[in-house]
This record gives structure tokens, C-alpha cells and sequence, in this order.
């Protein structure tokens, strides 16, 4: 790869630019790129005007220039080549290869993807592994090594960096042209140089302007080799010692390091490699230090077993091997492709109970998984323990082990049985004591024989973030169950979100919900957790988008009984949940009205203090400023049901809530404010009716979900 060949690609007309994408220059006048660089995406026309740059800025860059379209694929693949309007006479030629064999290649490339934009584009240097064996006959798969955090909505964060070419060994052998979003910004999609470069055109204009056709160089994967002492990592010379226990004998450690190598798809013959080698050659391949292990565990005792169990552990601390070996994996994967078929819905809802204190894949909220869904379930939970007690001085329960263990309970016959061949067979390959892993499974039993107890509410945590320019929020979901158990649905990202995209959140959640088993269909109450600033936006207006846009959107507090709560409050008056206690005990049928005659605030407060001091509900009526300090004093005296109209001016707008009869039926008041609304929704644009504001503190109370981190915990743990 020659970072002089570098290009970057401009397309739109003469009055704006459009789109923005990255190249190589492959001859003097020719560089290839990505077909949808240069296209309009709502109609896939070309654009008129084309500019190209070629060079890296740390080394020099040509004058933008001019270019044109020279050539497209005839079967419409992915792939262009512009022909610029001046000659880049640079040094060498442009080698053409073909991956070949199963061992994955160390990949690099240069882009511009959005991700580095600062005051201008910047160049990114890709690097990754190449799996052959992964993607299809058009497609390869680029695992990336750093890679940047997720945009929301349709943006990319790699968006810009397609077109960019991919090198393996020396050799240009695909052009990177997809993000997929299922692997949040940490894969690649190329199209092979091997699907293009036969193409008669294509190779006319190569020979035209470079000389000489594209031929292909087939390009293997070389076994890895250690680097010199010095450059090694600390990571590298702690695995390295940690192997040596298991080797007592350079024989023995070439016999396992040969079968290990062909396993993974290298040229064996005579490898005889240091310890050095061998810890290059695991960190090589995710699954490596999992597979060598499976094939030295049967005949392990004593001081091995011992060092292998610690090399795991260590390993997986340090991020360097996964949870699974390559057998392991493709064996659970066809396990549970069994358990989808049977019951799809199975996997999420065991991953809920068995793992109720891990943030777990955002895979699993969805009520149902199908087969395309499973390797993201696995490869998201390997790095992740269950958190719960093992005995002293002995690795911890992974949380896949454990899901497997939840599943089993519930699927029930031949099925189960397997999964539990499985667990027993993973758990000791890592040094998982038996007892630990028969506590998970006894737990298991009991919960697939409990009655499962439906959701009763959908509970959204939100936090403005102050630091965007525009309205956006923090946001976290739970599902809370009658029995007061909750499942956290979603954690907090590291991004804020839009109305729009908390909407459709808010619409997954509670699909999620209802289709739970035991569900019945039961739409579930919704609970929007606020700070006191919150308790005065309209979130219950929020539109709803419609699934493909069939039905007209409409607003959130029109499809589900939606209410306000402000937990916050109780941190500041210790005393307040007890008063809400006493209140939803004594007090559900009486009401306070808040009128011209309730006096001030001091008067008003004198009075749920003592007549009403009992009383679970009132209703607030008045000017905005009188009803933001009472609904505040009313919140710090422990009153669990608020209800005002937000858009009232005075006492006079007062008749406006007849319609839902405040002070009718407490239990059925979240229906008629929600039937309210939508009404609200159906008004015309010039007809003033009232807003409703539910605040409804549940008796069962919310879960407090402030995240407490472990000490020194696996990545994504929290206990709420």
C-alpha cells in the first residue's frame, strides 16, 4: 500500500457538494473507487461534476482536479474507475492478489470516514483481519481493530471511507464499500478485486494506462512470528509465561502447535515454534487460546490443569482470547439455532431472568430471535461473567454458560440434555467448578417451573443532555414485572438520542413487552422517570412513528396510559416514600381540587398536612407558577397522584378536564387521560382543549437504577 495513491473523492454539481467518498490510484490517470461515491442515493444517477485529490497530506498532495467516469461494472457491482484530468507519475506498480485457504489476513487501508472529520477530512489508516472464510462470493468481511463509536440514525461513522482500497500481504485485493450496522462500526464490508478484474473493459483500461493487465497473486496467510524482545507487549510476555508450565518439553509444544496451526487453516509442515511464537500465533486468531486448550484439557492434571485454568482467566482478562473455542462456538450456535425453531421467543426471555444484573445485547430486547440474530447473542455475552458467587479462588460463571444453563431448564427433553452436555464440557475446559455450575442449573429448574409474572409497566429513564446544541436525551429502559422484578432492556449509550428515536425505543420496548409469554396481549403502563425540570415537558406528546408509514403518527400518550415520576424528590425528603405508603393505603378515595379557594402555598401545604393527610390524589388548577410550586409540595408530602392541565392560563380554564372526570374512578384515571389525549390528538387545530399531566408514583415503586459498578468487574456488569 502507497499512501502517495491515496485519493479523495468529491461528487455533486456545480453548486453543491454531495456526497464524499476515498480511492486509489491504480495508474497514472485511473483510480478506483466505490460505485456509490459518485451517485445521487435517492436516484441513483450519476453526478455531474467529480473532483479527485490524490495523495496523503502528510506527504504531499496533488491540486484537486477534475475527473470523470470512466467505467462501471455491467452486472452494477459496487466498484468505478475515474479517469482524472492529469497524471500522477509515481514509483512501482499497483499487485493485484486473491485471498486464499481459511487462516484470516492482517488487512490495512486508507479512508476518509466521517468518524475523523475535523476541520477538514482526515486520512484514517485501516487495519484489521480479513477471515476468508467469512461473507460470500461478492463480499469480504473486514474486522476492524479501532474502530469509532456508533452514529445514530441512517449515519455512518464510517461513511466517506467507502471506496477505499484493502491491501493484504503487499497486494490490493478488495475495495471497501458497506458499513454493516448489526456490528456497530466494527466491520467492514469489501467487494474482491477477484469479482471485477477479469472484466474485458476493465482490463482494457488497465492496460491502456498502466501497461498491463490486473493479474491476480494468490495470497496466503502466513504463520504468525514472533517480534524481537523488545517490541514485545507486556500482555506478550506474561502469556508467554504462563504457557511454559503447560509445555515441559519443546516436543510436545510442537506436536499441539502444528495441530493448532492446521486447525486454523496455515501450512504446518516444520513449524516449530518458540513460546514466543505460539503466543503470536494465539493472539493471532480470537478462538485460538480457547481451541489449544480443548486439545490439551482431556490429559491435563495437577500442575497443567492448574496453568490452564489460569491462562484462560489471564487471557480473557487481558482481552486477549475469547470465551469459546471454534468448536465450542459452531456447536452452540447449532444448538440454539434448535432452541430458535422451537422457541423463538425463549432466548431473550431467559436472558432477562438468568442475567438480570448484566447489560446485556441489544440484540436480546427484541421479543424474538431468529438464526441471523445468534452469533451477536454469543459473541456478545463471551466477554461477560454472571457476577453471582463461585467458590473461593475459582474462575467465575460466564454469563453464557449460565444463559445456556436458563435455556436448557426451559427447553426440557433431548434438547436440554445437549445444552447441558455442552455447558458441563466448556465449564470444565475453563476450570468452572462443578458445584458452581449446578447451583446456575438448579436455579434454572426453579425458575422454569415458576409461573412467569407479566410486565406490568415500562419504565423510561430520562436525562436532558445539556451538552448538544439540539433536544436530546439520555435514556434508559426497564420492564418491571407484578412481582416487582424488573429486566434491564436498555442501558444508557454513549450517545443521547432524539424525540424521535426515544419514541421508537419507547414502541420496541413495549413490543417487546406484550409479546412476552403470560402477556395476554396487555398493554403495559408507561412510566417516564424525570427531574423536576421533566415534570413540565410534554413527553406524552412525543409522536409515535408508524411502521412504514401506512397510519398517520400519533402521539405517544395516545397509544399507552403514560405518567410522570420524580424519585429525585425522595432523596432530598428521606420521609416521602412512607407517606406514599400511607397515602395509596388510606387515601384513594378522596381528592383534593387546588382552586381560588385553596389559598397560598403555605395554606395549601397546612392542609394536605393535617384534614387531607391521607389523601392520594389531587388536582392542581391556577396560574403555571402557582401550579409548578404546588405540584412540588405536593410531590415532597408523599401524594402519589398529580393531575393538571399544562396548558391552562387560570383557574377559569378549570372546566377543561370535566371531559376525563378527574375525580372519578382513581384505578381507571390513566385510561381516561389517555383516551383523553387521544381526542386531543383528533381536535381541530383551532379548538384550545386541555394538555393533561399525569403524575403517577406506583405503589410497588420503581426500581432505584443508579448503576453501581463492581469492584474490578467484567465489562458490562452493573447491579441496580
Amino acid at each position: 500500500m502507497d499512501q502517495a495513491r491515496l485519493a479523495l473523492i468529491r461528487s455533486g454539481t456545480q453548486e453543491e457538494r454531495r456526497g464524499v467518498g476515498s480511492g486509489y490510484l491504480v495508474a497514472p490517470q485511473l483510480v478506483l473507487t466505490a460505485r456509490h461515491v459518485l451517485q445521487d442515493h435517492a436516484t441513483e444517477a450519476f453526478w455531474p461534476v467529480i473532483t479527485v485529490r490524490v495523495g496523503h497530506p502528510k506527504f504531499g498532495i496533488t491540486a484537486q482536479v477534475p475527473a470523470q467516469l470512466l467505467w462501471t461494472h455491467p452486472d452494477g457491482l459496487d466498484v468505478a474507475l475515474l479517469r482524472i484530468d492529469c497524471e500522477v507519475d509515481l514509483p512501482g506498480s499497483v499487485n493485484w492478489g486473491r485471498p486464499v485457504g481459511r487462516a484470516p489476513l492482517p488487512y490495512e487501508g486508507i479512508g476518509y470516514p466521517w468518524a475523523s472529520l475535523g476541520e477538514g477530512r482526515e486520512p484514517e489508516h485501516l487495519r484489521g483481519v480479513l477471515p476468508v472464510l467469512s461473507g460470500g462470493m461478492d463480499r469480504y468481511v473486514l474486522d476492524q481493530e479501532p474502530a469509532p463509536a456508533p452514529r445514530t440514525g441512517d449515519r455512518k461513522a464510517w461513511g466517506g471511507t467507502s471506496g477505499a482500497g484493502v491491501f493484504c500481504g503487499g497486494h490490493l485485493v478488495g475495495v471497501v464499500t458497506q458499513e454493516p450496522r448489526t456490528y456497530g462500526a466494527r466491520r467492514l464490508i469489501a467487494l474482491p478485486v477477484s469479482s471485477f478484474a477479469c472484466d474485458s473493459d476493465f482490463v482494457s483500461h488497465m492496460e491502456e494506462h498502466a501497461g498491463r493487465p490486473p493479474g491476480l497473486h494468490d495470497i496466503g496467510a502466513a504463520l504468525p512470528e514472533a517480534r524481537p524482545v523488545a517490541e514485545r507487549t507486556q500482555a506478550e510476555r506474561e502469556l508467554e509465561q504462563l504457557l511454559g508450565p503447560l509445555f515441559p518439553h519443546p516436543g510436545a509444544r510442537y506436536d499441539y502447535a502444528r495441530l493448532l496451526a492446521r486447525e486454523l487453516g496455515y501450512e504446518a509442515t516444520g513449524f516449530e515454534p518458540t513460546g514466543a511464537d505460539l503466543v503470536a500465533l494465539l493472539l493471532r486468531h480470537r478462538r485460538a487460546m480457547a481451541s489449544l486448550g480443548e486439545a490439551l484439557v482431556g490429559s491435563a492434571q495437577g500442575v497443567v490443569r492448574e496453568g490452564l485454568t489460569c491462562l484462560f482467566s489471564r487471557a480473557r482478562a487481558l482481552g486477549c482470547a475469547s470465551l469459546l473455542s471454534q468448536n465450542e462456538y459452531d456447536t452452540l450456535l447449532g444448538l440454539l439455532r434448535r432452541v430458535c425453531e422451537a422457541q423463538p421467543a425463549l432466548l431473550s426471555q431467559a436472558a432477562g431472568e438468568a442475567l438480570r444484573y448484566i447489560v446485556l445485547p441489544d440484540v436480546l430486547s427484541r421479543p424474538q430471535l431468529e438464526e441471523d440474530d445468534l452469533c451477536e447473542v454469543v459473541e456478545g455475552l463471551e466477554d461477560l461473567s454472571d457476577s453471582e458467587v463461585v467458590p473461593a479462588g475459582t474462575p467465575a460463571v460466564p454469563a453464557l454458560l449460565k444463559l445456556v444453563e436458563y435455556v436448557a431448564g426451559a427447553a426440557g427433553g433431548e434438547l436440554a440434555r445437549d445444552l447441558h452436555t455442552w455447558s458441563e464440557g466448556t465449564a470444565g475446559r475453563l476450570g468452572v467448578r462443578p458445584e458452581a455450575l449446578e447451583e446456575r442449573r438448579a436455579d434454572a429448574v426453579r425458575w422454569a417451573k415458576r409461573p412467569l409474572s407479566p410486565v406490568s409497566r415500562v419504565v423510561m429513564e430520562l436525562e436532558r443532555d445539556g451538552t448538544a446544541e439540539e433536544e436530546r436525551y439520555w435514556c434508559r429502559i426497564l420492564l418491571v414485572r407484578g412481582n416487582g422484578s424488573h429486566r434491564v432492556l436498555a442501558e444508557k449509550e454513549t450517545a443521547s438520542r432524539t424525540r424521535r428515536e426515544l419514541a421508537m425505543s419507547l414502541r420496541e420496548a413495549v413490543v417487546v413487552a406484550r409479546q412476552e409469554q403470560g402477556q395476554n396481549d396487555q398493554v403495559p403502563w408507561v412510566t417516564l422517570v424525570v427531574d423536576r425540570e421533566g415534570l413540565h415537558l410534554a413527553f406524552d406528546e412525543w409522536v409515535l412513528p408508524e411502521p412504514g408509514g401506512i397510519l398517520p403518527e400519533w402521539p405517544m400518550g395516545a397509544h399507552y396510559r403514560v405518567s410522570l415520576s420524580c424519585p429525585e424528590i425522595s432523596d432530598q425528603v428521606p420521609e416521602r416514600e412512607d407517606d406514599q405508603a400511607r397515602r395509596w393505603k388510606n387515601g384513594r378515595a378522596t381528592v383534593l381540587v387546588a382552586d381560588r379557594t385553596s389559598g397560598d402555598v403555605q395554606q395549601f401545604v397546612k392542609v394536605l398536612r393535617t384534614q387531607h393527610r391521607d389523601l392520594a390524589r389531587v388536582i392542581l388548577h391556577g396560574p403555571a407558577d402557582e401550579r409548578r410550586s404546588r405540584l412540588l409540595c405536593c410531590l415532597a408530602l408523599g401524594v402519589p397522584v398529580v393531575l393538571w392541565d399544562r396548558d391552562a392560563e387560570g383557574y377559569e380554564d378549570a372546566a377543561r378536564l370535566d371531559g376525563l372526570a378527574p375525580a372519578g374512578d382513581l384505578g381507571g384515571l390513566p385510561d381516561r387521560v389517555r383516551a383523553f389525549r387521544g381526542g386531543s390528538a383528533e381536535s381541530r387545530p383551532t379548538e384550545r382543549r386541555a394538555r393533561p399531566a399525569l403524575v403517577w408514583e406506583p405503589e410497588d415503586h420503581a426500581p432505584r437504577t443508579g448503576s453501581l459498578r463492581l469492584r474490578d468487574p467484567w465489562r458490562g456488569t452493573h447491579a441496580s
